[in-house]
């Protein structure tokens, strides 16, 4: 197969071959660390995703991390 019919299999079906690698590496994780760490760390993959999502469209590194440790009072 050329490059161009590589990309194209990818493109159409990129979600299914995200959903598989990331169905491996949890299982690799549960063979090496155990269910309940696996699930720590891909909480904590998550958590550190929104944080770049939400890094991404404020721009603003500063009055998030205030924003995120502010007390209500404090945000009033």
């Amino acid at each position: 197969m050329s490059e161009m019919n590589w990309w194209l299999i990818i493109s159409k079906h990129w979600g299914k071959i995200l959903g598989g690698l990331l169905g491996l590496v949890f299982a690799l994780l549960v063979v090496n660390y155990g269910f309940w760490w696996s699930i720590f760390i891909y909480l904590c993959i998550g958590i550190g995703i929104l944080i770049g999502w939400r890094l991404d469209l404020s721009k603003d590194v500063g009055s998030f991390f205030r924003r995120l440790f502010s007390t209500r009072e404090e945000s009033d």
